[in-house]
């Protein structure tokens, strides 16, 4: 006798095909494991949205980078599944089924992932692919972008506008200017740490150079005026000359700095020291 085949069965098949599908399709576009959370900041400016450091790569959803950066118009290809973005006569493509990004022609392997409906890419092969560099800030704790064509680099300014700000917010741009300095003289003085967030972050038997680090002000957002101050710093103003040291005495007795350094002038609420 011929077995009649179940309806039921029939049904169920296609239903299959389906759900396979869907696995299949979660399996790429959901990353392995994200370690954790870090944050990631682009000339300066921390990437409003969540990034992911997994197995020693951060991952960064492709459109705040792209937005943050400026000039792109990014949308997804249902033809190509992949994310394609456009800046004049550059294009970019970030294949999740190929692992690859390209730009202009230059493909770089690479981990593409879609979580929640957001494109995910490796940070630094993107940026370099952008013509960015990318470095590891231990301060930060984070990823800091140099875009192609910054005027600074990016950890550099960060931190000296956040130290400018949380030193000197409120006083005029002369006296901001003036902090900046210090902090430049003392990068480039061989008693202190060559980088601008060493010297900011320095300690000395234990103590702390600047009490914004101590009281983490220096982590809050910098003040217009204080961005403004650090670009001109970087760029080479001065507003004084081989000051390396400066407190306010509304704020401080300044009874070492008085005791053992030279002092040079005044401006806004802050006296400067050789």
């Amino acid at each position: 006798m011929r077995r009649q085949s179940n309806p039921t069965q029939r049904s169920r098949r296609p239903c299959r095909r389906v759900l396979l599908g869907l696995l299949a399709a979660l399996t790429l576009a959901v990353p392995a494991r994200a370690a954790r959370t870090v944050p990631v900041q682009i000339d300066g400016t921390e990437l409003a949205a969540v990034c992911h450091l997994e197995s020693g790569v951060t991952y960064v959803p492709l459109r705040a980078l792209l937005n943050t950066l400026g000039g792109w118009e990014l949308e997804w290809d249902s033809r190509q599944r992949a994310a394609v973005a456009i800046s004049g006569s550059s294009r970019l493509t970030a294949s999740p089924a190929a692992g690859t990004v390209t730009v202009d022609g230059a493909a770089r392997p690479g981990k593409v992932y879609v979580q929640e409906g957001v494109t995910y890419v490796p940070l630094r092969t993107t940026a370099e692919l952008l013509g960015g560099t990318v470095e590891w800030d231990a301060y930060f704790q984070g990823a800091a972008v140099t875009s192609a064509g910054a005027e600074y680099n990016a950890v550099d300014f960060y931190w000296l506008s956040r130290i400018i700000s949380a030193e000197s917010r409120g006083e005029p741009l002369e006296g901001q200017i003036a902090v900046g300095n210090v902090v430049l003289e003392r990068v480039e003085n061989e008693d202190f740490p060559d980088t601008i967030p060493d010297v900011v972050f320095q300690q000395a038997d234990g103590i702390v150079q600047f009490e914004p680090v101590e009281n983490g002000t220096v982590y809050l957002d910098p003040a217009e005026q204080s961005v403004e101050a650090a670009k001109r710093t970087l760029a080479g103003e001065k507003t004084l000359e081989g000051a390396m040291f400066f407190y306010a005495p509304a704020l401080s007795e300044g009874v070492w700095i008085n005791a053992n350094r030279t002092y040079l002038t005044t401006i806004g609420c802050h006296r400067f020291y050789l």
